[in-house]
This record gives structure tokens, C-alpha cells and sequence, in this order.
């Protein structure tokens, strides 16, 4: 069948919509006619070259949806299930699956190759193969994925909405409450305030932070933290440390959670000062893989027992708990459509990219058409 895709050829070179050819689903698979996708970052870092994945690739990693066709053998979901895709496929039977790791699944180690199990390409095109972002693709208006990557959710629930919940969501709220592991009374910097640092506002309020203290340049994403948990919100990380020594006595934040676009030196350090005795630095920000971005002081992480976390998915286990963010959401607990800025349709979704890059989103979401 033919579908309608938006493709990275080319490091740094502007996103390309095409008509690609896509084959039915093999045994394990299944094909999803996708309703929405999300703008994350990631797919930025894809675009410009900070993560090197196979190209041409079809971006877009978060996606939601209707099962059309499942192959042989999928048991997971049937046609005419909704669903959200889980950015990192959960096999349920490797090492870290087993033990409640499903963040980092053995099958994730192929996310950036875009082919699933058996080095298999359903997307083709006038080059070639052509790679999925994280296996998926959901810049696409169809795709054929492996029934690992998808999560049935309730058929009543909005999926412009949920389509937020298969990682950035996740991502943030889980580097709180999971990673962090964000107590009650708690005080907590969250530095960076896009469509991750929101979530990470967020899952600290829920969590019983008595202080979430965000940081962030621009005053729209300042503003959306107060709106939804934050209790302070600064243009720098100075600024915040000055108010965080004053509200805590000295006695400095129990967690900094960094979610900038693109992780540096300075803000890892910035995360550093900020926590005292005992604090936990939480790293969910990308930047190229190889690049050196920790430059700490050692005796004062030992001396003060602090420690650096990195963290993925926010730690979460998607086959529960994506369902149970949602829930979350269906209860009033968790908002989400209170951080979708905009959407776009596909062949606007460089156009939805340069409005993230340039801080006018929080979130903007696609919303595909089928004819």
C-alpha cells in the first residue's frame, strides 16, 4: 500500500514529505493507521545529526492510533484496538523486562537502525529502505510496527491527547516520581520546560513536592509550569538557586531534574549546585552521544552523598504504565490538554519543528489525514 510520510535524508537538511510503499504486517506485526503523532525533540536531534540514526529515516516516534491488520502470531492487541506506541518496544522476556526495566528493553537497541526484528524494512522508497524512528514512524499516515510497540488503551479516550503519553510524558513525570523518586515535602529544580519538563512539574506536584521550583528563558514556558505545579519558576538557574537556599534554609533542593533540548556542561553543573546533602541529579536531556557533558567535582559528590542518575522512559514499565498515566488523566490528576500549544498537519511538520526549536510550543501534536 502507499502512505504519505515525512523523512530526514540528510543531517541538517529540512524534512521531506513522500509518497513510500508499505508492506503488510509479518508475523509479530501489525498495521496501525496512526491518527496523531507528536512533535519530541528527539526527532530534532535525528534531523540535525546529535543522535546518528540510519537515514533516510521516517521520524516521528510518538504516535497513537487504530489497529487495521495483525500478522501471524500477535497476541497483544486485534484490529479495531486503539492504541499508543511505546517509544521503546517491551518484549516482556529479556533480562530487563523481567526485572521491571522495560524502559531499556533489549529490543530498544535497534531504534536508531529503524528496522524491526530480522533487519526488516516495511517502509520503500525511491532509496531504498527506509528506517522508522524508534521502530515506528509516526509521521507517517500508516505503518506496520511490532505488536512490542503497542499499548490498547480504552477506545473512549481522546487520542490527540493520549498519543502525549508514548514518551515525553513518561519521560518527565517519570523522572520525578520513579527516578527522582520524589517524596512528600520534597523540594525540586526542574530545569528546561518543554514538552518533558512540564511532565516532570507535574509528576513532583502529584508526588507532594512542597517546592518545584522551574527554570526556564522564556516566559510562556515560566508561565505553563505555574499553571500546572510549579511554585516558582525563574529565567536562570542563579536565580533559582538564590530562592532554593533561602526556602530550604540552606539546606538546597532534594532533586534536579534536567530536561533542556540539548544537555551541556553548564546545566548539569547548574544541577549539580543546586541539590545538597544527599540530592539526586536526574539526566534526561540528549545531546550527541559522544559528547562529554559531565565535568563535576568528585570529592564534593562523594563528601555530600550526592549522586547523577540518568534516566529513560522516566523509568516506566509501558505495558502498565502508560495505561496508568492515562488513567491519571481520566481522573483530572495529570493534564495534557493543557500543554498541546498546536497542532499541525503532516506536510507542516518542519514548520511545527521551528516552532518547537524557537519556544513557541510546550507540545504540538499532528494530526493525520486519511483520504
Amino acid at each position: 500500500m502507499k502512505t504519505t510520510a515525512a523523512v530526514v535524508y540528510e543531517a541538517g537538511k529540512p524534512i521531506e514529505i513522500e509518497e513510500l510503499d508499505l508492506d503488510g504486517p509479518k508475523e509479530g506485526e501489525v498495521l496501525i493507521r496512526y491518527t496523531h503523532a507528536g512533535l519530541c525533540h528527539s526527532d530534532v536531534h535525528v534531523a540535525h545529526g546529535d543522535l546518528e540514526a540510519r537515514l533516510p529515516m521516517v521520524l516521528g516516534h510518538e504516535g497513537a492510533g487504530i489497529i487495521e491488520e495483525v500478522g501471524p502470531g500477535v497476541t497483544r492487541v486485534k484490529a479495531g484496538d486503539h492504541v499508543v506506541c511505546s517509544f521503546i518496544p517491551n518484549c516482556g522476556t529479556c533480562r530487563y523486562c523481567a526485572s521491571g526495566q522495560q524502559s531499556i528493553c533489549d529490543m530498544g537497541a535497534t531504534i536508531l537502525e529503524g528496522y524491526l526484528p530480522g533487519e526488516r524494512f516495511p517502509f520503500t522508497g525511491p532509496r531504498g529502505n527506509y528506517g522508522a524512528m524508534c521502530m515506528l514512524g509516526t509521521f507517517s499516515q500508516y505503518g506496520v510496527i511490532h505488536q512490542n510497540s503497542a499499548v490498547k488503551v480504552d477506545d473512549d479516550l481522546p487520542l490527540e491527547k493520549a498519543v502525549l503519553v508514548g514518551c515525553g510524558v513518561p519521560t518527565g513525570w517519570g523522572a520525578a516520581v520513579n527516578t527522582a523518586n520524589v517524596r512528600p515535602g520534597q523540594t525540586v529544580m526542574v530545569s528546561g520546560i518543554g514538552g518533558i519538563g512540564i511532565n516532570a512539574v507535574q509528576g513532583a506536584r502529584y508526588a507532594g513536592a512542597k517546592y518545584v521550583v522551574a527554570v526556564d528563558p522564556l516566559e510562556n514556558k515560566r508561565e505553563k509550569a505555574m499553571e500546572l505545579g510549579a511554585t516558582h519558576a525563574f529565567a536562570t538557574v542563579e536565580e533559582a538557586q538564590e530562592v532554593i537556599t533561602d526556602l530550604t534554609r540552606g539546606q538546597m533542593a532534594d532533586s534536579a531534574i534536567l530536561t533542556p533540548g540539548l544537555m551541556t556542561t553548564e546545566i548539569v553543573t547548574g544541577g549539580f549546585n543546586a541539590v545538597g546533602k544527599g540530592g539526586v541529579v536526574v539526566l534526561t536531556g540528549l545531546n550527541k552521544v559522544m559528547e562529554p557533558n559531565i565535568q563535576l567535582p568528585g570529592t564534593v559528590m562523594t563528601l555530600y552523598r550526592k549522586s547523577l542518575k540518568g534516566s529513560l522512559f522516566g523509568d516506566c514499565n509501558p505495558t502498565v504504565d502508560i495505561p496508568k498515566i492515562l488513567g491519571l488523566y481520566q481522573s483530572g490528576d495529570l493534564k495534557l490538554d493543557e500543554i498541546i500549544t498546536r497542532t499541525y498537519t503532516l506536510d507542516q511538520v518542519q514548520e511545527g519543528y521551528d516552532d518547537l526549536l524557537a519556544g513557541k510550543n510546550v507540545r504540538g501534536v499532528v494530526v493525520h489525514s486519511h483520504n
